[in-house]
């Protein structure tokens, strides 16, 4: 059977003045492939087997070609969007056509001349078409443990849930809700560390480094962000964890072991509603 969008190997079942025809040795002549005469080689014959990509040309006949695009079915790819029109955008995949992104199948506004991560499907009208959906195509069988670190590309991301990751453009990931900390956006590429490998074996990761190495980094910018302010900041401890996030990125309890360093260290001191630099 002939894959649409696949590299596969198949027969040369019939020469014409066009091209060549192929085939599977056991598929009917109706659905064979054509490989246009500009691309055969010179000494191509009846019977012969050809690696070929098979894809719909623009009046959605089955055509073989030697050319491999960036991505088959099932793949992911980060293509560069390179013509937008009011129905869908056109993305390069290395191919003499470009390839079609639906409206519907966006995950955000497309603009010209930037990369989208994407899959390819065959759409309901039997056309090959790329989506940014590409949850459905990802695997569930990492090699990561908890701890290892890992790097991926941002898919997708929804508020009551949290960040969607393709690690290694290959693996299911997720920040937790609980977690989303720091300006992160669709597109972007992360690296974490894993906090939990869970029973589906999709993968919980973590942006932030673990607690006792995170604490440096965090009593260092809250260090900064008080210099900042003329050495005084009007939070603390009993601040709203919204206010905190908002202000540094951090969660309430990042921020209070961070706080418990400076003041265990004697670099600050706690004023009625906030903390200010300690006097040498």
């Amino acid at each position: 059977m002939i894959k649409l969008g696949q590299i596969q190997k198949l027969e040369v079942v019939r020469m014409s003045v066009v091209g060549a025809y192929l085939n599977t040795s056991y598929g009917s002549m109706d659905e064979a492939a054509l490989l246009p005469r500009k691309e055969m080689p010179e000494d191509v014959d009846f019977g012969d087997v050809l690696e070929v990509y098979i894809y719909h040309d623009e009046r959605q006949r089955l055509m073989a070609t030697f050319n491999k695009p960036s991505l088959a079915v099932g793949d992911i790819a980060c293509l560069k969007a390179v013509k937008l029109i009011e129905n869908g955008a056109f993305l390069d995949w290395g191919m003499d056509k470009d390839l079609f992104l639906p409206k519907s199948f966006q995950r955000e506004t497309i603009q010209k001349g930037k990369s989208y991560w994407v899959t390819l499907i065959e759409d309901e009208r039997g056309r090959l078409v790329a989506t940014m959906d590409i949850y459905g195509v990802l695997e569930s069988d990492s090699p990561y443990k908890v701890d290892d670190k890992v790097k991926g590309v941002v898919y997708d991301m929804k508020d009551d849930m949290g960040i969607f990751i393709a690690v290694d453009g290959k693996y299911h990931a997720m920040v937790p809700k609980r977690e989303m900390f720091g300006n992160v956006f669709i597109g972007d590429e992360v690296e974490g560390r894993v906090t939990e490998v869970r029973e589906d074996g999709k993968l919980n990761i973590s942006l932030r480094k673990k607690a006792v190495q995170q604490m440096g980094d965090d009593s260092e910018e809250i260090l900064n962000k008080i210099k900042a302010y003329g050495g005084t900041l009007m939070m603390n401890d009993k601040s709203a964890p919204e206010d905190i996030k908002q202000e540094f990125q951090m969660s309430k309890k990042a921020f209070k072991r961070a706080v418990g360093r400076l003041l265990k260290e004697g670099k600050i001191e706690f004023i009625d509603g906030g903390i200010k630099l300690k006097s040498n």
